[in-house]
């Protein structure tokens, strides 16, 4: 039922009224007694919010709504307001037909895998602990919380007063990010930000593709930087003042290498760039592995010395700060680091590239082949880390082979220093799977 990222889907089939009122039931039985209720700007999500809200009152739950905010504004008022946990109705960067829920834990972090399966039980044994008709819970409206996001960004983020920013909403929730910068003295210019869950500005996910348009503003405008969000605004990506966009990996390594000093440790999904560990090692930090998805991410900074944790899709974890990824607060906290260093393209040109190469193979049993092409690993190399999908490292770099989430899908990554040695392991990689397809 839940994924890495909680359940998404298209509304009318995989997202329905029904699903949503039954997860609202399961949070109050499950022990919730007050639950923080956002939602993005998909019109969907009215109807949805109602339904969990109505099920978490129909098991004696309070809800405290939000209303339409960021998801990391409602993380935090999870957070402030004492709660034991909370919804935010949305599909992030999907595409506009799609809805979904994502469950926050009393700490403001994603829940975990143990936490959803107990909720995706309670839903499918409909085990739901009705309230009698003098216990049903309240429903009420939240006050300022967009207010005190914004706020909390600026004390928190020496934002400088003399930066061009363009910040392109892509017609999400993400208005708290303009608005803090532009209090703080920076000249913003936005884009996309007309608050529409059609999205017609651009698609919601902030790549290089979808975000051509605010490339060619940053270059145009000679802006220092420019910031793009997703629909909800949990991720944040950037363009530097060439109108180049910026990969996650660069980003990671420059916010990694900002926040860790010698002996610290960042936590970043198996998936991740070599040039973020070599980053790092330039300041004495480390990098940790985890499972691909950001809820993976923030449960690895609640352990010592783990100072950061960031995803390359763009999910930014500041582990004092907040445990949900927070795109407002990267973008500030970016600005910061440009305003201090002088230019993002410099940095980015100071960073080390590598080869990478990237792969699918289609097919309907993912899960035996990534387990026989472990057993196969296991007998051909030393370092066979079997944490998400299989990933594998040699002398000369690494491999990953991991089964999709959400498709029939094998994927291959591999990377390198050199360009010949990412293509060896990525054929030796395509190799593994071809022999074990042969005994699936």
């Amino acid at each position: 039922m839940f994924g890495t990222s909680g359940v998404r889907g298209r509304v009318g089939e995989e997202i329905t009224a029904d699903l949503a009122l039954d997860v609202g039931r399961a949070l109050a039985t499950d022990g919730a007694e007050t639950v923080v209720l956002g939602r993005d700007a998909r019109e969907s999500g009215r109807t949805l919010s109602r339904a969990i809200s109505a099920g978490v009152t129909e098991c004696g739950g309070d809800v405290i709504d939000a209303g339409v905010q960021p998801t990391p504004t409602v993380a935090r008022s999870v957070v402030r307001e004492g709660a034991d946990a909370g919804v935010v109705v949305t599909a992030s960067h999907n595409p506009a037909p799609d809805n979904g829920l994502k469950l926050w834990a009393a700490d403001g972090r994603a829940f975990g895998e143990d936490a959803n399966d107990r909720i995706a039980e309670i839903v499918r044994e409909e085990a739901f602990d009705l309230a009698a008709w003098d216990g049903l819970g309240d429903h009420r409206e939240g006050d300022a919380a967009r207010d005190r996001h914004e706020r909390a960004l600026r004390e928190s983020v020496a934002i400088p007063e003399d930066l061009s920013v363009v910040v392109d909403l892509g017609n999400g929730v993400g208005r708290v990010t303009a608005d803090a910068l532009h209090a703080a003295g920076c000249d913003v210019e936005t884009l996309n930000g007309q608050r529409d869950g059609r999205f017609p500005g651009r698609p919601s996910e902030p790549t290089a593709e979808n975000c051509r348009t605010a490339c060619e503003l940053v270059e145009a405008t000679d802006a220092d930087l420019g910031v793009v969000h997703d629909g909800d605004a949990d991720r944040m990506m950037a363009i530097d003042e060439r109108g180049r966009f910026v990969s996650g990996d660069a980003l990671l390594a420059l916010f990694g290498r900002r926040e860790a000093g010698a002996g610290d440790r960042v936590a970043v999904p198996v998936d991740t760039s070599l040039l973020v560990a070599d980053a790092l090692a330039e300041v004495g930090a480390d990098v940790t592995y985890t499972p691909v998805g950001d809820a993976y991410v923030a449960a690895e900074t609640a352990n010592p010395g783990v100072a950061f944790g960031g995803e390359p899709s763009g999910a930014w974890i500041w582990p004092e700060q907040t445990r949900c990824p927070d795109g407002p607060l990267a973008a500030c906290t970016l600005a910061a680091l440009v305003g201090a260093e002088g230019s993002l393209a410099a940095m980015v040109d100071g960073l080390p590239t590598y080869p990478i190469r990237r792969d699918s193979v289609r097919t309907d049993a993912k899960e035996a082949i990534v387990e026989r092409v472990a057993a196969l690993a296991r007998d051909r190399f030393d370092d066979v880390s079997a944490l998400d999908g299989i990933r594998v490292e040699t002398e000369t770099g690494w491999f990953l082979v991991r089964a999709s989430g959400t498709e029939p899908l094998v994927r291959i990554t591999a990377e390198a220093r050199d360009a010949s040695d990412a293509d060896d392991l990525f054929e030796t990689a395509r190799d593994l799977i071809d022999r074990a397809g042969e005994t699936v």
